[in-house]
């Protein structure tokens, strides 16, 4: 481990010791025994988050998990007071721009959150189920996605209801399906159904084809709400950063896709991508 690991997780220590409390920068470039300018820049490079930015979101996701338990004894606001919002607007508005959904919309739906639980060393990138299946064509009717992240379409999605709309009613697996825009190079991200299971109101929808073939399936161990949508990019990092480059298998460049059925409640996914076998030099 680096001296400035050594001192930034001395920095997150305490930063988790003293989350409802006002911080500086420089108390916490003191905590690091560095300079201001130094620290900020250290922590962002082996956090990925300025320090305002990760203890923003550290609080955000303390409020969230607290605000949806059954034996919470407070309000939305006395949760967001307590970790220093100065209001319950203030609040609602930083939740909606970090989320894409009010407060009150989670705590009503409690759907799954890209929530940040505390940094901690030796987190596993994928301890899930891998495997390989041979599937069919098939079709999915979907929504192509207006928010440059996913997971804050996936709030939209499930806040609203999105699913049943599409299905009429019925409770249905959900697919969040990636394609690459090579002339715009751009993610482009949708969200649906199976088109077999479209019988519902389909306004503002478009059909793709899912090509058969081999897949290799990552399917994500049940996890907490709290930690359901972390475990999810984790996953996808695995499969990007280690699992490709060091398996046998590559992309054959169809579509991408997920799945998993949001009022299960049991917080797992599998994840599909369409691989064939390196070839050999």
């Amino acid at each position: 481990m680096s001296g400035d690991y050594k001192k930034v997780k001395s920095v997150l220590e305490y930063i988790e010791e003293n989350l409802t409390e006002p911080f500086s920068m420089e108390e916490l470039a003191k905590v690091a025994g560095y300079s201001k300018y130094h620290f900020i820049r250290v922590f962002t490079e082996v956090t990925g988050f300025t320090p305002a930015d990760y203890i923003r979101k550290r609080r955000l996701s303390e409020i969230a998990g607290k605000i949806v338990q059954k034996d919470y004894p407070g309000s939305i606001a006395d949760a967001a007071f307590r970790y220093g919002f100065n209001s319950k607007e203030n609040f609602s508005r930083a939740f909606k721009s970090e989320h894409c959904i009010l407060p009150s919309e989670y705590r009503r739906v409690q759907n799954s959150l890209r929530l940040y639980p505390k940094l901690m060393e030796g987190k596993h990138f994928f301890d899930g189920e891998l495997s390989f299946v041979c599937l069919e064509p098939f079709t999915l009717t979907v929504l192509l996605s207006d928010e440059l992240a996913p997971p804050r379409f996936w709030n939209k999605y499930n806040c609203s209801g999105m699913s049943m709309r599409l299905s009429g009613g019925k409770v249905v697996p959900d697919y969040g399906v990636s394609d690459w825009d090579c002339s715009l190079k751009k993610l482009r991200y949708y969200i649906g159904i199976r088109t077999e299971e479209a019988v519902g109101d389909l306004s503002g929808t478009t059909t793709l084809s899912v090509a058969g073939g081999t897949y290799a399936v990552f399917k994500t161990k049940p996890s907490e709400h709290f930690d359901f949508v972390d475990t999810v990019q984790r996953t996808w990092e695995y499969i990007n950063t280690r699992w490709l480059p060091e398996s046998d298998y590559m992309r054959t460049g169809g579509y991408e896709f997920e799945t998993y059925l949001e009022s299960s409640r049991t917080y797992s996914e599998e994840i599909y991508i369409p691989v064939c076998k390196k070839i050999k030099d």
